[in-house]
């Protein structure tokens, strides 16, 4: 079977054009599509982490160590939320970039662009693939079918490859880290099908064969970097069923084999993190209404792909408030221009596919792409959105495959002009994403030019409230959350926020109403939002500093009652405890929740140090080296137990340990600090004056850094 497929392969290879012509333009379009891609995104390379960004890299448990690279399939991306994402591939991608680049978030960014670039390169490859197959069946005296010129191919892709790798509206797919998936997704989406096509045109079996074990384990990875992984699988068998007449039908269902057999690996392993807590509300849009932002969607997404002037996250093409007010009727006969537009769009993908002219293939192609990996985010169905800009990370690709198979229709002066009109487009989508990439340098410039644009939702004033709270302008920040709590009163988040802001400003009266008043509404808010222990974790650190520490673990320990497993809560109970010196009640609290979350740092580091505190050296070194593990770059637990073989005149064995932690943390003036201390005590001044004397150095090196904001 597999020599037949070969010869059918050789058979029906295509012909014309030398390789080296084809190897020369991808030695000049490769490089260019890295360098434009890399210079478009490079003003973000300078951003600090926005919104999710804080957990997912600067919080995220799982992506501290590779000791947790088959952990992370047992986990959804976000812990203790309503969020149902399973996306292990992204946390190992973020693992690999804590492995490497520790805090610095440049290499985060760095590596997005990477990922983006690097799949914008292997669409031009694909592209180049599926363009001379996808010719048109109408005779034409119009020589200018790629099928004909394998040059023409090559150009083809090339553009569609540039008009997407350089286009604004997929920046939240690329300069904000946390949207890395769907780059992941298609890089290995695009890997996936290439290597499948090589390893049919491959003659040697052992090649051929290990290509499709690489396709199919590309297919894995794409869907567990998102779900769309699916989308890449049908296109996939669009592709092979609707325009592949080179295959036989065999191969072509032993491939279907394979797509079940990939898709019923990916749910088994998605079941390992067990049930969703997505709440279960009733959807208040009818089904009528949802085929109308359908085309509001599909209107809106035509008019970002052609002209993406105001782009912001918070979109939306929907708000049951419209009709309440004169504002809000305006604002609704905007979307009904979408709707129209949206119709016209349909249009326009319709006529131009069943017109039989140069390309027509190439269009029907384009147009389905499009429509397939447009349609499970078109509001058929509920999400948690109406519309996303960086849901056209896939279906644009069928987009810009529609636009060049229209170009085919074109005289062939009119196909120069427009090759140079795409150079001129791809030029203006350059500069517009530039700017747009400046968007996320930070939270609060973020949230301004969101706001600015039209995104001025609750999120988006919390997380500017939250930038001024950070910069400690908690002035600003009050009177931004009393708005934002008169928009939404029931939001506990903004009310949680505010008492903080209130905290700090030493109007404790008013923040402890809102903490109580928090508390006991979580109760029933908790059903509609995550993490609404969050208020009585407030409220007892309040107590605390109000020195009621009885009060304080009472609020605590109610809380851990409603929230079992929440490590927030138990730790401060926990930390409470050791501090009112009862330890054998803090260590009951903190055993378990260790032992039953092997991968929890926080959890194993404070279980080493109470077990220290209480004398068991044995049992906290275990506790401690196993939390040292689980962070490649923390040294606190590195620290501590130097420390303790410092008390126990184990010099060696401290000098040991805490050359690791400086090797973890070479550029920390306190572990050389440490590390001199050891040395003095052994006896090695000259090695002692030599790590104080790089302590000074970079404590000089510090002062001379101007802070980065």
């Amino acid at each position: 079977m597999s020599d037949k497929l070969s010869i059918e392969a050789d058979q029906a290879r295509p012909t014309g054009g030398s390789p080296l012509l084809r190897l020369q333009s991808s030695w000049v379009f490769c490089p260019l599509l890295a360098i434009l891609g890399f210079i478009v995104r490079a003003p973000a390379l300078q951003g600090q982490p926005v919104w999710d960004d804080d957990y997912l890299i600067r919080t995220n448990p799982f992506i501290k160590s590779p000791l947790l690279i088959l952990e992370v399939f047992r986990h959804y991306l976000f812990q203790d939320t309503f969020s149902a994402h399973y996306r292990p591939v992204q946390n190992i991608s973020y693992m690999a970039d804590y492995l490497f680049w520790n805090s610095n978030f440049y290499g985060f960014h760095l590596s997005s662009i990477l990922y983006h670039v690097a799949g914008g390169i292997l669409l031009y490859f694909l592209v180049r693939k599926l363009v001379p197959f996808l010719q048109s069946d109408v005779s034409s005296d119009r020589t200018t079918l790629a099928s004909h010129n394998p040059r023409v191919a090559s150009v083809t892709a090339f553009f569609v490859a540039l008009l997407w790798v350089v286009h604004p509206v997929h920046s939240a797919a690329i300069d904000y880290v946390s949207g890395r998936a769907d780059s992941l997704c298609f890089l290995f989406g695009c890997a996936a099908w290439l290597a499948f096509l090589t390893a049919w045109e491959c003659s040697s079996r052992w090649a051929r064969w290990t290509l499709y074990s690489c396709a199919w384990f590309f297919g894995l990875l794409a869907l567990c970097s998102r779900e769309s992984g699916c989308l890449w699988i049908g296109l996939f068998l669009l592709y092979l069923f609707g325009f592949e007449r080179r295959m036989k039908r065999a191969p072509k269902w032993i491939a279907v084999i394979f797509c079940v057999a990939l898709v019923a690996s990916y749910m088994g392993l998605r079941h390992l993190p067990g049930p969703d807590s997505i709440p279960q509300t009733p959807s208040e849009i009818t089904p009528p209404m949802r085929v109308v932002l359908m085309l509001r969607s599909l209107g809106d997404y035509g008019r970002l792909m052609l002209f993406p002037a105001n782009l912001h996250m918070e979109r939306t093409v929907y708000d049951p408030k419209a009709f309440q007010s004169k504002t809000g009727r305006w604002h609704a006969i905007e979307h009904e221009y979408l709707s129209i537009a949206g119709l016209f769009v349909l249009a326009v993908f319709l006529c131009l596919s069943f017109q039989r002219t140069p390309g027509q293939k190439l269009r029907i192609f384009g147009a389905a792409w499009f429509l397939i990996a447009y349609l499970p985010t078109s509001n058929l169905i509920e999400l948690n959105a109406t519309v996303a800009e960086h849901w056209l990370y896939l279906p644009s690709v069928g987009f810009l495959i529609f636009l060049a198979g229209c170009a085919f229709i074109l005289p062939p002066q009119w196909q120069r002009v427009a090759v140079a009109f795409a150079c001129v487009a791809a030029l203006a989508l350059g500069v517009r994403s530039g700017y747009r990439s400046s968007d996320w340098v930070s939270n609060e410039t973020f949230a301004h030019r969101t706001i600015a644009s039209g995104g001025a939702t609750i999120r988006i004033i919390l997380l500017l409230g939250q930038a001024y709270a950070e910069r400690g302008d908690y002035a600003s920040a009050e009177r931004l959350l009393r708005r934002a709590l008169e928009l939404s009163p029931n939001h506990p988040t903004t009310r949680n926020n505010l008492a903080d802001a209130l905290v700090k400003q030493g109007k404790k009266e008013e923040a402890e109403a809102l903490f109580v008043h928090a508390t006991e509404a979580a109760h029933e808010s908790r059903k509609d939002y995550p993490r609404t222990w969050i208020a009585a974790l407030n409220l007892s650190q309040l107590r605390h500093t109000q020195h009621d520490d009885s009060g304080a673990i009472a609020i605590l320990e109610k809380a851990r009652k409603d929230y079992p497993g929440t490590w927030e809560l138990i730790g401060a109970e926990s930390e409470l405890l050791r501090e009112t010196n009862d330890l054998d009640g803090s260590l009951t609290l903190i055993r378990p929740f260790a032992q039953n979350n092997w991968w929890h740092y926080r959890a194993w580091g404070a279980l080493g140090r109470l077990l220290a505190q209480k004398g068991d050296d044995a049992a906290a070194t275990d506790a401690l080296r196993h939390a040292s593990r689980l962070d490649v770059h923390e040294t606190a637990a590195l620290n501590l137990i130097a420390m303790m073989r410092v008390q126990e005149n184990r010099l060696d064995d401290a000098f040991h340990t805490q050359q690791r932690a400086v090797a973890r943390q070479p550029d920390q003036p306190r572990q050389y600090l440490l590390l001199s201390n050891i040395l003095d005590q052994m006896g090695r001044t000259a090695e002692s004056r030599a790590a104080l004397a790089q302590v000074s150095r970079l404590r000089t090196l510090a002062d001379a850094t101007p802070t980065a904001r």
